[in-house]
Parts: C-alpha cells; sequence; structure tokens
C-alpha cells in the first residue's frame, strides 16, 4: 500500500539537522522528492554524505534574496514544489526583555518568521502549477503560550501561527492549504541549552526547572522529532485534503510554559 506521498516535490529549511532532518528523511522514505537548505556546513555534508538522494544546499534563511535564489535552485532539481515546510528557527536570547538588544532579537525574528514569508513568497508560484499543494510552518507550543524570559521566540512563534492562518484564507480559493504543526519541549541538544539558561536565570537546577517544565504536561515526556516529522507528512498527504488554517499541537497537552 502507497504511502500517497510518492513524487511529492517537497522543501525544508534548515533540514540538515534536528528536526528537520528526520522531517526530510520521512519524505524521502515514503518516496517524496526532497531539497532542504541550511546554514550549517558541517551539517550539510553530513547530511549529503548519508543520504545523496535529498538535495542539500546552503542558505542564510534571514536573507531573502539567498533564500528566492534558493527556491529557484530547488523548484529546477525537483521540478516544481508541490510541499513547503518551514521548520528554521533558533532559540533566542533568555533574558528580561531589557536586556534584550536589538541585534539578538531581529535575529531571533527573522530566522523565526521573516524566513516562513520569504520562503512562502517564493515558491507561491511553484505551487499554483501543483496538484496537491500545501505549506506546513513550524511553531511552538510557545506560539500559544505566554513565556516568561522568552519574548523574543514566543512572539515569533505566535506571529507563525498568525501568519498560518492569513495564508489559509488568502490561498485556500487555490486550493493551496496552510497549516501549522506546534512542538512542545522536543529532546535534543537546542532544549537542553534552553532549560539550562533558563535555570541559570532563576538560580535553579537543570532537574528542577525540567520537572517544573514538564509538571504543566498531561503527557510528561519530551516530544521526539519523529512525533513532528510525521505530523507533517499527514499534513501534506492526501488524508488532509480538508484540512487547512490549523494550529497542531504536538505537545503533549502543555498548559503553560515556565
Amino acid at each position: 500500500m502507497g504511502t500517497g506521498l510518492e513524487g511529492l516535490r517537497v522543501i525544508v529549511t534548515a533540514g540538515a539537522s534536528g528536526i528537520g532532518r528526520r522531517i526530510a528523511e520521512r519524505f524521502a522514505e515514503a518516496g517524496a522528492r526532497v531539497a532542504v537548505c541550511d546554514i550549517d556546513a558541517e551539517a550539510l555534508g553530513a547530511l549529503r554524505a548519508a543520504r545523496p538522494d535529498i538535495a542539500a544546499t546552503a542558505c542564510d534563511v534571514a536573507d531573502s534574496a539567498a533564500v528566492t535564489a534558493w527556491v529557484g535552485d530547488a523548484a529546477a532539481t525537483l521540478g516544481g514544489i508541490d510541499c513547503v515546510v518551514n521548520n528554521a528557527g533558533i532559540a533566542g536570547p533568555t533574558a528580561p526583555i531589557a536586556e534584550i538588544g536589538d541585534e539578538a532579537l531581529q535575529s531571533c525574528i527573522a530566522i523565526c518568521l521573516l524566513s516562513q514569508f520569504y520562503v512562502t513568497r517564493a515558491a507561491i508560484g511553484h505551487l499554483r502549477k501543483s496538484a496537491e499543494p500545501s505549506i506546513v510552518n513550524i511553531s511552538s507550543v510557545a506560539g500559544k503560550a505566554g513565556f516568561p524570559l522568552r519574548t523574543p521566540y514566543a512572539a515569533a512563534k505566535w506571529g507563525v501561527v498568525g501568519l498560518t492562518k492569513s495564508l489559509a484564507a488568502e490561498l485556500g480559493p487555490e486550493r493551496i492549504r496552510v497549516n501549522a504543526v506546534l512542538p512542545g519541549i522536543v529532546a535534543g541538544e537546542r532544549q537542553r541549552r534552553v532549560l539550562e539558561a533558563k535555570a541559570q536565570r532563576l538560580g535553579r537546577s537543570f532537574a528542577e526547572v525540567e520537572a517544573a517544565a514538564f509538571g504543566y504536561t498531561s503527557i510528561p515526556d519530551y516530544v521526539t522529532a519523529d512525533d513532528v516529522a510525521e505530523q507533517v507528512l499527514f499534513l501534506a498527504g492526501p488524508g488532509a485534503r480538508r484540512i487547512t488554517g490549523q494550529a497542531i499541537a504536538v505537545d503533549g497537552d502543555t498548559k503553560m510554559l515556565i
């Protein structure tokens, strides 16, 4: 039995490591044709060595001209674009707002939010030619809850949800579906750094902060990259043809962030 994703032409930002890589790998395993970009040269090299079937290109998603060039190259490589996965993001600073400088603020907003605008803008002409067009934007549980000491990140991720819902309404008449996935506390080095920074700011141990974070989650466990990837693949597939404008949490029912 097929996956319904065979031959789908997919682009993924920040696809050389972490959640992005797993999304790209799962699409490829399902029979899709995949192109990714990333700013991490070492991660790109590792992906190319392990998965030569995935086209991997260096690109700074905060640079609109670079994004436009990459999307054009990816479309040429794949023969078009059916699905855009806007995955790129950074943690941003952990600090009270009075201590957050312009550079850290602007970098977080540019990579977490503006990049999704740039990629979608560059890809929309290709999506309009697709028989099964979709966009999946990666937001965060921070896109539905307040996140003290993480205001740039939370603001960007709330912005992703607003972008998603607005695009769904705008592009729906053209049958282009747009949804967001909101991962919860994701296992990995990036999440560890976030909790370590929060622990340092609060003067508490890592174990205390980790336990407190899971104290507001119905399923007190880390979300995995596979958990997120499976939701993304579903939203790009035939089973989601009437699903658009949704912000779908994969977070174990996280009620609050600390």
